[in-house]
């Protein structure tokens, strides 16, 4: 039986027995059992699983469910993203715009609803970063994602976050590969000061032009970086 069936068969298991994150699996050679498989073709489907973050295998313990994390998904868009930058294609401008696309048509839905407890956390955010710029701007990058990731709690959407989180974490480790150049940090400052402000005032058009500008930003700085490395040398670290 081929190792893409068995994982099919393994994941149904899951789902079927309604097994959350951290629960055990069925042992070896009950899996073995179970799917009238083989030790070798049951461990192979195990090791596939893994690698996606489904399961857990814990050598001397046993299998359990993994966390499912969305890490496998950030290590293929990271490297998808680097490689077609190496051949020529602008690939980190489109994983932008896709960034761009959806925290556009997230921002609107926040406008004048988010609690006085998020937004006050937002304007302490700001304010860290202002004081990191005036220092040269170190440390300024993760208080900008601790922003985002604040502003877009408020949805109540726990699939949404880590999404947003792959999205940040693949273009952040692209960049610095690629050598990118940092954005001002007054220029950062400001604009996060006006998405919090247009949030705030319940305008919605306000709020999605306040992301537009950031936006604009950083896919200008990105068109600049492709321009100055459209080839870069083939054994860069990626």
């Amino acid at each position: 039986m081929a190792a893409r069936d068995l994982q099919e068969r393994i994941k149904k298991l899951i789902i079927d027995r309604r097994l959350a994150s951290g629960a055990p699996l069925p042992t070896e050679p009950e899996l073995m059992a179970h799917l009238g498989a083989s030790r070798n073709s049951v461990r192979e489907a195990l090791k596939g699983l893994q690698a996606m973050g489904i399961v857990e295998i814990r050598h001397g313990f046993g299998t359990y469910v993994g966390t499912m994390s969305l890490a496998p998904m950030v290590e293929g868009l990271a490297f998808r993203t680097v490689a077609g930058h190496h051949r020529g294609e602008d690939t980190l401008l489109q994983l932008v715009q896709l960034r761009e696309a959806v925290e556009t048509g997230l921002v609107a839905r926040l406008a004048g609803r988010l609690p006085d407890t998020d937004l006050v956390e937002l304007d302490a955010l700001v304010d860290r970063m202002e004081e990191q710029a005036a220092l040269g701007g170190d440390g300024i990058a993760e208080t900008d994602r601790a922003f985002h990731a604040t502003l877009y709690r408020g949805l109540d959407n726990a699939l949404l976050g880590e999404v947003l989180e792959a999205f940040w974490d693949a273009f952040h480790r692209v960049h610095t590969d690629l050598g990118g150049a940092p954005q001002d940090p007054l220029v950062t400052c400001r604009q996060h000061r006006e998405i919090v402000d247009a949030v705030r005032s319940g305008d919605a058009i306000r709020a999605e032009g306040a992301i537009r500008e950031h936006f604009g930003n950083i896919r200008a700085r990105v068109s600049t970086t492709d321009t100055q490395h459209p080839h870069r040398c083939h054994n860069e670290r990626v």
